[in-house]
C-alpha cells in the first residue's frame, strides 16, 4: 500500500478486517453489471467489450436519438461514455478495503471529429493510482478506429 494507517496484521483503515483476494476479486468483478444497471447508464444501452484489471472497452450502439442531426452522437453523450469507461477503469482492478464511496473529480475532454450513424467505442486505461484518486485517459473511436475524443479523468474512491 502506500502508507494508509493500519490498525494490526489482517486489518485495513480503521481496524476493519481485510478482504480476501477472492472477495477483491468478486467486488471488482460484479462492478460492470452495478454500473449497467443503474438507470441512466441502463437507458443508454451500453455493452462492456472488455473488462481487465485497468484496462476497459465499452460500446454504444448507435442510437438515433442520442444524436445532433441523426448522424452524429451529442458531445453530452460522448462525454458520458468517456466519463464511464473511465470509471469502470478505476474500480478494474481497486482495492474495496480503501473505500466504496466515489465521484469523478476532473475530467477534461477534446474532441477530434464527429461520428457518422456509428457505434462509438471507447477504451480506458489507468495510468497512476494515488491513495484516493485514480488517474485514467479515455479515447472515443468509431468502428474503424478513427478518434472521435480523447479524455483525461481523475476519479476518487474513498
Amino acid at each position: 500500500m502506500d502508507g494508509a494507517a493500519e490498525d494490526g496484521p489482517g486489518t485495513g483503515p480503521a481496524g476493519k478486517p481485510r478482504l480476501s483476494d477472492e472477495e477483491q476479486s468478486d467486488r471488482r468483478a460484479a462492478m460492470p453489471a452495478i454500473f449497467l444497471g443503474t438507470p441512466y447508464l441502463s437507458s443508454l444501452g451500453l455493452v462492456i467489450e472488455r473488462y481487465l484489471p485497468d484496462d476497459v472497452e465499452i460500446r454504444l450502439p448507435f442510437r438515433h436519438d442520442l444524436s445532433n442531426d441523426g448522424r452524429t452522437y451529442h458531445g453530452g453523450v460522448v462525454a458520458t461514455i468517456l466519463d464511464t469507461a473511465g470509471a469502470l477503469a478505476a474500480w478494474s482492478n481497486h482495492d474495496f478495503d480503501r473505500g466504496i464511496r466515489a465521484a469523478t473529480v476532473a475530467m477534461s475532454i477534446q474532441y477530434l471529429a464527429a461520428s457518422d450513424r456509428s457505434d462509438l467505442h471507447c477504451r480506458a486505461t489507468t495510468v497512476r493510482r494515488a491513495r484516493e484518486l485514480i488517474f485514467t485517459e479515455m479515447t472515443a473511436t468509431d468502428p474503424d478506429g478513427r478518434v472521435l475524443a480523447h479524455g483525461l479523468q481523475t476519479y476518487r474512491i474513498t
